[in-house]
């Protein structure tokens, strides 16, 4: 019986109709015997339902028990059931021959009942124990590479997103939150004021330690504020919050991380940078408004973007913001009033903007 309670068949091939009828009669009770009276009606048979295990006669007149058996095993899909030869006692010595093309066992005429019965019950055993091994490593072999693509998800992922992001997104319809939508954002963008001079002024191994230190130290605040880094820019990064997934209060959120990464840069300065004679600071800005977000790219290279005017204001501000300062849009400012202070400057006429943008200045009092 299999798992399912279903009986297992055996295709029993003789040209003698009273060795069929005897081994029907021995094993009818536990199996489904089917019968063929030689080889090519065998093989006929076994094309249309492949049998649990066959009792194979050698001597046939047309196609022989040994022609039948080397082409079950040179077909990929019948090599695996298991062929016992039905032989005369002056065959005997034929038995390698026949092991030889691949059959697990050899049963003498005439049968005994006994005999047939426990030879065909040890090889369907060791039958069914192959398929269940070979079941098994199929579905390891899945299960394993379902891990491995997930993790190589979950990498491809954690390049733009900080881990709980990238975890959420893994765990639900990635693909969905990768499509193109329309989402009010809130950009950041931040670069070194005094970096040219620095690129001058010191070997090309030295600026990329510099850039090392600088990009580490706002990664951290990046992922821990589970914001969205777009993109590095050599000295400078672009950074969104409220895609791929909402982010309630995403304006105060872009603002506390913004002041956290001024004062990590003021203590990276002072510490490391100051003592070495590097003179550099950073600049922000910060907006707040609708964009187009998703997968942006080509097959095989693919970023998670932003695209609109929120993203232009964004990086105009932080071109006019000085060193160690904060600019943001007066839609930033109105979300966060009350619980950091932004105080306005002189309207700034931007490039690409044809009207004076209203810009206030974020500092930590308040």
């Amino acid at each position: 019986m299999t798992e399912d309670g279903a009986r297992q068949t055996i295709l029993v091939v003789d040209d003698t109709v009273v060795n069929i009828d005897l081994v029907r009669a021995a094993l009818a009770d536990a199996y489904f015997v089917q019968a063929a009276l030689s080889g090519e009606t065998a093989l006929k048979i076994i094309e249309k339902k492949k049998p649990d295990l066959i009792l194979l006669d050698i001597m046939m007149p047309g196609m022989d028990g040994y022609e039948v058996c080397r082409r079950l095993k040179a077909d990929v899909k019948t090599r695996e059931i298991p062929v016992i030869f039905l032989t005369a006692k002056s065959e005997v010595a034929d038995e390698t021959k026949g092991l030889d093309l691949g059959a697990v066992d050899y049963i003498t005429k005439p049968i005994s009942i006994p005999i047939l019965q426990a030879r065909v019950r040890t090889q369907l055993t060791l039958y069914n124990q192959t398929r269940q091994l070979e079941e098994w490593n199929l579905s390891l072999e899945k299960r394993v590479s379902d891990g491995v693509a997930q993790i190589e998800r979950l990498d491809r992922l954690r390049r733009f997103f900080s881990p709980a992001v990238a975890e959420v997104l893994l765990n639900g319809n990635t693909e969905d939150h990768l499509k193109a939508q329309r989402r009010e954002i809130v950009v950041v963008f931040l670069d070194l004021r005094g970096y040219t001079a620095f690129t001058e002024a010191h070997e090309p191994e030295e600026v990329m330690h510099v850039l090392n230190e600088f990009h580490t130290a706002m990664g951290k605040l990046i992922l821990a504020y589970d914001g969205t880094l777009e993109r590095f820019t050599g000295d400078g990064m672009m950074i969104f919050f409220n895609a791929p997934l909402e982010i309630p209060d995403s304006a105060m959120i872009a603002v506390s991380m913004a002041l956290d990464m001024q004062e990590r840069m003021a203590q990276l300065g002072e510490a490391y940078w100051k003592p070495r004679g590097y003179n550099m600071a950073m600049g922000v800005g910060i907006a707040q408004g609708p964009a187009t977000v998703g997968a942006i790219g080509f097959e095989g290279r693919r970023d998670y973007g932003a695209i609109g005017r929120v993203t232009n204001l964004s990086a105009r501000l932080c071109g006019k913001a000085g060193g160690g300062q904060i600019l943001c849009c007066e839609t930033v400012e109105a979300n966060i009033r009350g619980r950091a202070k932004a105080t306005p400057v002189p309207d700034l006429t931007l490039k690409g903007f044809e009207r004076p943008i209203k810009v206030f200045e974020v500092d930590r009092s308040g």
